[in-house]
């Protein structure tokens, strides 16, 4: 890992509630007036931080990428490992007019679901992205919450049409699997489960299934901090056993994500703690965003299917940026 991809944590100086951002409020702090003017600047901007490091890309042909995961199913079948979750990136320019307050603006509006982020850092760069994906959260009525979230399709109008494939329940079913052996080790049993069921994501369909800890009722102030450990990083971002999955992906997948896949979000705020998997993202350069992807592999997987799962995914930013 490298100092770039150091775990941050950035103080807040003010604190803003998300279903304000619609208009600017009457405040009398001139930083948070400010702030609500720089949000409806139209003009771009074009002052971000940018990483001194830049990514590599191995993944850009389809070729490279769908050879790994046919490697990928041989492991698995000789039962190296159950499931490998393997990512790309691909590099595309920003519109002349790109700015970064507008997209956040545009990905709020687009994605109302999701966990919608903009964080810009002085030697370290910049990451935009629209996650559908809790890690770990505990709200104020000190309720813990986490989710499996696996399986991928493209979104249909009824919900209720959704058709999965074996290969997607499975895929699911890993990833409840793994929380619960958390649980287990923790010697965790008061707990609700919920689901599967199909949410939508943007332009896609994920199959669901939401835990949670009323900590109020069970006594375990450090579950929050023993769940992150545990959990990161999850099955649905490395794979199952952790360990043979991330050897898998360091000696194949040919790229350093940097914080792709990694967490972030408010911690200790008047809400609680909310660290969501920074899925659906991009890194911004000065005149490319770096837009990044993933698919999980399992027995039954198709290497072109599994392709076209990055491409869906990785529209989750690309409609952001051809909106402008």
């Amino acid at each position: 890992m490298s100092a770039q991809d150091r775990n941050l944590f950035i103080k807040g100086d003010l604190y803003f509630d998300g279903k304000n951002l619609a208009s600017a409020p009457d405040a009398p702090q001139p930083q948070v007036q400010a702030f609500y003017t720089l949000l409806q600047e139209p003009q771009s901007m074009n002052s971000w931080h940018t990483s001194a490091n830049t990514v590599t890309h191995t993944f850009q042909t389809e070729a490279g990428f769908t050879s790994a995961v046919k490697m990928a199913v041989e492991r698995i079948k000789a039962e190296e490992m159950e499931k490998v979750v393997l990512s790309r990136n691909s590099r595309e320019p920003l519109p002349e007019n790109f700015s970064p307050v507008a997209a956040f603006r545009a990905m709020a509006a687009a994605y109302p679901r999701a966990f919608v982020s903009l964080v810009s850092v002085p030697g370290v760069g910049t990451w935009m992205g629209a996650s559908p994906e809790i890690l770990v959260s505990i709200n104020e009525q000190q309720v813990f919450h986490t989710v499996a979230l696996a399986g991928t399709q493209t979104a249909v109008e009824n919900m209720a049409d959704a058709i999965w494939r074996q290969k997607e329940i499975e895929e699911q079913a890993m990833v409840e699997r793994y929380i619960l052996s958390c649980f287990k080790k923790l010697r965790l049993r008061e707990y609700t489960e919920v689901g599967p069921r199909t949410i939508v994501a943007g332009n896609l369909m994920h199959l669901r299934t939401d835990f949670k800890v009323n900590l109020r009722e069970v006594h375990f102030p450090t579950l929050g901090t023993d769940m992150l450990e545990l959990l990161h990083p999850t099955s649905a971002v490395c794979g199952l056993p952790k360990e043979p999955a991330l050897a898998f992906i360091l000696a194949h997948e040919g790229y350093n994500r940097s914080y792709y896949s990694g967490f972030l979000g408010p911690v200790n705020g008047t809400g609680g703690s909310h660290l969501y998997v920074n899925l659906r993202c991009m890194q911004l350069l000065r005149h490319d965003a770096i837009l990044y992807a993933g698919a999980g592999v399992t027995e039954g997987s198709d290497p072109q299917k599994e392709w076209q799962e990055t491409q869906h995914k990785m529209q989750t930013m690309g409609k952001i940026l051809s909106d402008f």
